[in-house]
C-alpha cells in the first residue's frame, strides 16, 4: 500500500480547500447543527462546525467527496476546533473523542473509496489539529502582560486527546495546523511525540503555521527562520504556511522558508485578502496563476487552498499541479 511519503518523492500533492467555506453554503440552522441526539441541549449550537460530522455526517463526507473529485490527494479531518478547549464554549468538552473519532473515519471511509476507485492516485486524510482559542505565549488582557488563560500542561492534554483519537479513525498524517502562537504548537507536538512512543508507532506530521500581517512574523512575534527552529527538533514530514494571507503575500515567506529547511514543504493560503464583508473575492482562475508562481520556483511538495477556496479553487490548482516536479528537499548549509 502507498504511503504519503512514497506519494510525496513523486508528484506534488494536493490539499483540500477550506471546509468551514463550504458548510456555509449548506445554510445549517440550529435544528440542523442540533439534530435528533442535541434536539434538547441547554447551549447554542449554530456555529459548532466539527459537531457536524455527528449530526450531518453525510454533509461532511459530501465536502470530502467533492475535493477528492476536484483533484485532491489530501482531505483534512472537520476537526479544527475538535479539543476540550475548543468545545468549552459549547460546553461539549465530553464529547472531544467522538467527534474526532467519528470525523476520521468519514474522511478515510471518502478517502478509501477514491483510492480503490484510482489505486494510481491513492488518497489520503490528515487528522486537522487547529491552534485553540487561546495563546500559551501572550496575554489576552494588555492590562496584566504576566496572565495567560492557557498553560502549556492543558494544551498538551487536550492534544493528546484530540491526537489518540484522530489516529484511532484511521488518519494517515497528523497536521497541527494554523499556527499563531508556537508554543501552542510545541504542546502539540510534545503530545503527538507521547501518543507516538506509548503505542510505538510512526505517524507522519505535518506543520503550518500562520504569518498574520506584512510584518512576515507569527502572531507571538516569530520570524519565519525562528519559527522553524523552534519546531525543526521534531522529524517532521512537511513545514509550511496557511491561512491570514492570500497566495501572493504569502509568498516571499514560503520561498525563505523552502531555502531553510530540509522537510517537505506545504502551502494553503486563502483565497486572497478577506473584503469589507469579510469575504473571499480571488476566483480559482486567479488564484492558480499566483499558485503556479509556487510550482515554477520549486517552492512546494504540499499545495491546496485555506480560507475562501472552494473544490472550484482546487481542480484549477491541482491542474496546474500536475504539470511540475515537486521541490527537491535541500540540508542547510
Amino acid at each position: 500500500m502507498s504511503t504519503i511519503i512514497d506519494a510525496l518523492q513523486n508528484r506534488i500533492l494536493v490539499l483540500d480547500g477550506a471546509m468551514g467555506t463550504m458548510l456555509q453554503r449548506y445554510n445549517f440552522s440550529e435544528e440542523d447543527y442540533r439534530g435528533e441526539r442535541f434536539k434538547t441541549y441547554p447551549t447554542s449550537l449554530k456555529g459548532n462546525n466539527d459537531l457536524l460530522s455527528l449530526t450531518q455526517p453525510k454533509a461532511i463526507a459530501e465536502v470530502h467527496r467533492k475535493y477528492f473529485e476536484a483533484g485532491a490527494d489530501i482531505v483534512e479531518t472537520n476537526t479544527f476546533s475538535g479539543t476540550t478547549i475548543g468545545m468549552a464554549d459549547y460546553n461539549m468538552e465530553a464529547l472531544v473523542y467522538e467527534l474526532n473519532y467519528e470525523s476520521a473515519k468519514i474522511a478515510k471511509q471518502v478517502a478509501n473509496e477514491f483510492t480503490i476507485a484510482n489505486p494510481d492516485q491513492p488518497r489520503f486524510v490528515a487528522g486537522s489539529i487547529g491552534p485553540t482559542n487561546r495563546t500559551a505565549s501572550l496575554s489576552p488582557d494588555v492590562n496584566r502582560p504576566e496572565y495567560r488563560a492557557v498553560t502549556f500542561e492543558d494544551l498538551r492534554v487536550a492534544y493528546k486527546q484530540q491526537v489518540e483519537a484522530l489516529i484511532d479513525g484511521g488518519v494517515d498524517v497528523l497536521l497541527v495546523e494554523t499556527i499563531f502562537d508556537t508554543l501552542n504548537a510545541k504542546a502539540a507536538l510534545f503530545a503527538i511525540d507521547q501518543v507516538k512512543e506509548e503505542r510505538n508507532l510512526d505517524v507522519p506530521i505535518m506543520v503550518s503555521g500562520t504569518i498574520t500581517d506584512a510584518s512576515g512574523r507569527t502572531l507571538s512575534g516569530q520570524t519565519v527562520e525562528a519559527f522553524l527552529t523552534s519546531i525543526s527538533h521534531i522529524p517532521l514530514l512537511s513545514v509550511g504556511f496557511n491561512c491570514a494571507l492570500g497566495a501572493d503575500q504569502l509568498q516571499p515567506y514560503l520561498q525563505r522558508l523552502s531555502h531553510e529547511t530540509e522537510f517537505y514543504t506545504s502551502a494553503h493560503p486563502n483565497a486572497g485578502l478577506p473584503n469589507a464583508f469579510g469575504e473571499y473575492d480571488q476566483t480559482p482562475e486567479q488564484m492558480q496563476v499566483l499558485i503556479k508562481n509556487y510550482l515554477k520556483d520549486g517552492l512546494v511538495n504540499i499545495v491546496g487552498g485555506c480560507c475562501g477556496t472552494t473544490p472550484k479553487h482546487i481542480k484549477k490548482i491541482a491542474e496546474v499541479a500536475k504539470k511540475y516536479k515537486p521541490r527537491t528537499t535541500v540540508i542547510p548549509v
